[in-house]
């Protein structure tokens, strides 16, 4: 996601929606680097591994989609 870096700081200011899963998108993406530290996953951490990429990338979307509205 390349925005604006003062749209970006608006929104998580005003929009608490956008703020929350800006948060969590920063907080899943920390998830992800500690797995991606780990040598080896075992099939558990290799699922919750994929579950956090999934939930990151839902959060993306609707923080994408909620700049297009803004934007537009």
């Amino acid at each position: 996601m390349d925005i604006d870096q003062t749209l970006l700081q608006n929104l998580t200011e005003t929009n608490s929606r956008f703020r929350k899963l800006f948060e969590e998108h920063n907080l899943f993406e920390k998830q992800l680097l500690e797995y991606d530290k780990k040598g080896f996953l075992s099939p558990q951490e290799e699922l919750e591994k994929n579950k956090v990429k999934k939930m990151k990338l839902s959060g993306k979307d609707e923080m994408e989609k909620i700049i297009q509205s803004v934007t537009a």
